[in-house]
Parts: structure tokens; C-alpha cells; sequence
């Protein structure tokens, strides 16, 4: 069988540490197993500021094509304001697959990336080499959701962002092939601006879950130093993830109902330690709180810790390994997927989410039997589910839950690859018929 061939956009990769580009290492080693031949296009690692983590390689296939492109330097077109790696590679991204374009055959191009400014280059290359392309949504483009937000809630350079976000949009959606999504809300969002979205494929589809990493994990272990001190005098419950406003819904529920413990059984709760690592996107050094304060304003800053700088993506991993317990507080807002859900439950510690119903989170974690889920729309209920999870923590009770491996295989990477080369089939079909 003939393979196609599937050119990726995807600025971060490997050794980055970034959220957006995991989706794309994971479903490497499987692409060829379901008829597609891929090759990435990445900026190089000295224009990222994120962190480096060499392990990342060891999960890459040796055989696969790496293109690397340029980008101008943060430190100049900072003093503009633009300092977002999709700006900045902009120019080096047309330039390069221009090239490849014209040298190569490629069936299908697919942006898998948060740097959605980029996308927009699908409609040009679609036009001047007819190659039709898909965009993945690991996240909203353009949002209204921060508009009635204060302004210290909003993210940094919002009202920059939010115009470039609206204008650009449309100009990558309204000439798309297809549409990947790892939540149905996005797509939903979508169809209402874009009537051409109805006529296209489109496919939700999570990230997926990989077993290697645990094993690269493992093999590394004596080089990965957890990322909280493991005092065993305490009971040690993590979170490794970015925090923010939208979440103190979620927060705020789980402290509460750590004071009522605090309350009626002192000596037991007393002996909790919250650990939240890896807040904020932002430089080393430069991250703002946004757990911590709330704790402070409730009393129990004693018992919380937060730590805004990243940590590598194996040592996050080393670091679950080494809790007791795992927490995960969700957005308030209802479209919010949790990227990173899949380590949480392969690392088979007692685990409680906290989400709004509507995410998939939640979905993916009751589907498997993984663990606890509150609904932070229900605050009575979630206070006691919260409540009684604590409280068993501090018993040393067994909390894992029976967890159906079969059913989780369903999200395994190898899955979510072969969804996303049906996705590729159904688009090449319907572009094809189109013409």
C-alpha cells in the first residue's frame, strides 16, 4: 500500500517542553500503521522559551524528517509587542514550505499547534499548490470568554491578542479542509461564525495516552528529582499544571473542604501538604500566583505550596509518581479540556477532578473508572465528595479505583492516531470531490 504523505506544522517539538506539540509526538511511531507518511516542520529550539527536555528524543522515531525554520528574535520584536514564536516564525514558515512544497509531494497539510496565527498560511499554501489542509483546535482561537472579565484576570496583552485572534480567524476557517478538536464546544463555536464547517469533516478527538513516557520515566529515574520535598512526616497531594482564575472555582472547593477537615479532625488534616507545580507560562522567575493568594485569603497558606516555574515534562511524571494523592481543579469554563489528564491516571495514585460536568476531563475520567470527579457547578455535593476523598487520604484508605484498563486502551495514542487518519482519509475524499 501506497502511503500518503502529511506535512505537520508544529513550531514546538522536542526538546521543548510544550503542551501543544504532545499531540504530534505521541501519534509519530503510528502514523505509517494507518497509511500515512509524516514529516514535521518546527522552529529551532533556540528561538522557544520553554523548557528543554532532552528525554522528549528518546519518545521521537529515528527515521522521521525534521524541518527546522528560523524566527526573528524576541529580543527585538519584543520592544513591538510581538513576542509569540507564531509571529515571529511567520515569514520563515512560508518561505521554507514554499520550498518543500515545491520540491516534494504532500497530500495534506496539518497545523497541530496553538500558534494559530500560523494557520493561516493553510489558506495560502492550499491556494498556490492545492493541497488541501487541517487545522487541530487544542484550544479556542477566538475567545469572547475573557470580555466581561477584570482586566487583572485577563491574560498578558489581551487587548493586542484578542483583535489579532478575530482577525485572523476567518481567514484560516473559512478556507479549511478539515477540523480536529479535542472538544465538541470548540467545534460547535466554530460552525456557528463558519457555515463552511458544516460541509467539512470534522472529528473530536482527545490526546492521547502513551505508556513510554512511564518507561523512559522509569528508566531515568535516578536523574529526575522529584519537584516537592517528600517529607514523610506529611500527606503529599500534587497538581502539575498552569493555574489561573478560571480556576479558583475549582480551588476554592477543594480548600474549603480541607478546612472542614481542618475542623473536625485536626490531627488528620493537619498532616496535608498541597503541592502546585508549574503554574504559569510565563519566563522562569516571572510567574505570577494564583493559588497561593488564595490560600492566604482562607487561612490555609500553611498547607499550600505553589510553584510558578515549569518543570520538564519527565520529571512531572517522576514527581506523580511520588504523591499520595493527585488533585486536578478544572476551569470554570465549560469548554476546558485537562491535556495532561492521561498521566494522572497511569499513574495509578487515588485521584480526584474537579471539573465543570460539561468537560471532557470529566468524561474521560468516569468512562475508565479512574477516580473521583466533582462537578464544581454542584457546591454542596463537591464539597463533601471533596471532603471524603481528603479525609480518606489522610486514613492512608486505598482510593484507586478498579480502573478498566480496556476501556482506557480506547484513549491510548495508537487510537487517537488512527482517528486522526480517518480524519485525514475523509478530508483528501471530500476535498477531492469539491474540485
Amino acid at each position: 500500500m501506497e502511503l500518503k504523505r502529511v506535512l505537520i506544522i508544529s513550531p514546538y517539538f522536542p526538546p521543548s517542553n510544550a503542551a501543544d506539540m504532545q499531540r504530534i509526538r505521541m501519534s509519530l511511531p503510528y502514523f505509517k500503521e494507518f497509511g500515512w507518511e509524516a514529516e514535521v516542520v518546527t522552529v529551532y529550539f533556540r528561538h522557544s522559551e520553554m523548557v528543554k527536555d532532552e528525554l522528549f528524543l528518546e519518545s521521537i522515531p529515528p527515521e522521521t524528517i525534521i524541518h527546522y525554520v528560523d524566527a526573528f528574535s524576541k529580543r527585538w520584536t519584543g520592544k513591538f509587542g510581538l513576542g509569540s514564536l507564531a509571529l515571529r516564525s511567520l515569514w520563515h514558515y512560508k518561505q521554507k514550505v514554499n520550498n518543500l512544497l515545491k520540491s516534494k509531494k504532500f497530500d495534506l497539510i496539518y497545523f497541530s499547534t496553538t500558534q494559530f496565527p500560523l494557520c493561516i498560511l493553510g489558506a495560502y499554501w492550499k491556494k498556490r499548490f492545492g493541497i488541501p489542509y487541517v487545522i487541530d483546535m487544542q484550544d479556542p482561537w477566538h475567545s469572547e470568554y475573557y470580555q466581561d472579565k477584570p482586566k487583572n484576570e485577563r491574560p498578558k496583552k489581551y487587548w493586542f491578542s484578542y483583535r489579532l485572534n478575530k482577525y485572523l480567524e476567518p481567514i484560516a476557517m473559512r478556507n479549511v479542509n478539515g477540523i480536529i478538536s479535542v472538544s465538541e464546544s470548540y467545534i460547535k463555536k466554530l460552525t456557528q461564525r463558519y457555515k463552511n464547517i458544516t460541509s467539512i469533516p470534522t472529528s473530536v478527538i482527545p490526546f492521547g495516552a502513551y505508556n513510554k513516557d512511564f518507561e523512559i520515566t522509569i528508566i531515568h529515574k535516578a536523574d529526575l528529582k522529584p519537584a516537592f520535598n517528600k517529607n514523610k512526616d506529611f500527606i503529599h497531594l500534587v497538581y502539575i499544571g498552569r493555574g489561573g482564575y478560571d480556576m479558583h472555582d475549582a480551588i476554592k472547593l477543594l480548600f474549603n473542604a480541607f478546612k472542614k477537615g481542618l475542623g473536625d479532625f485536626p490531627d488528620q488534616f493537619q498532616r496535608i501538604r498541597f503541592h502546585f507545580i508549574g503554574t504559569s507560562y510565563a519566563p522562569k522567575g516571572e510567574g505570577k500566583r494564583t493559588i497561593y493568594p488564595l490560600a492566604n485569603e482562607l487561612g490555609i497558606s500553611t498547607y499550600v505550596e505553589e510553584q510558578t516555574d515549569r518543570i520538564s515534562f519527565y520529571r512531572s511524571i517522576r514527581t506523580l509518581l511520588e504523591a499520595d494523592a493527585l488533585i486536578v481543579p478544572g476551569s470554570n469554563d465549560p469548554q476546558y479540556t485537562a491535556s495532561k489528564i492521561y498521566p494522572y491516571i497511569l499513574a495509578k495514585k487515588p485521584l480526584i477532578g474537579i471539573f465543570n460536568s460539561l468537560s471532557s476531563s470529566s468524561k474521560i475520567i468516569q468512562d475508565c473508572n479512574a477516580g473521583i470527579v466533582s462537578d464544581l457547578t454542584d457546591e454542596k455535593k463537591a464539597t463533601e465528595e471533596i471532603f471524603s476523598f481528603l479525609h480518606n487520604t489522610t486514613l492512608l484508605k486505598k482510593q484507586i479505583n478498579l480502573t478498566d484498563w480496556s476501556k482506557f486502551s480506547e484513549f491510548s495514542a495508537e487510537s487517537m492516531t488512527m482517528k486522526q487518519c480517518e480524519l485525514f482519509n475523509k478530508t483528501l475524499t471530500s476535498y477531492q470531490s469539491s474540485r
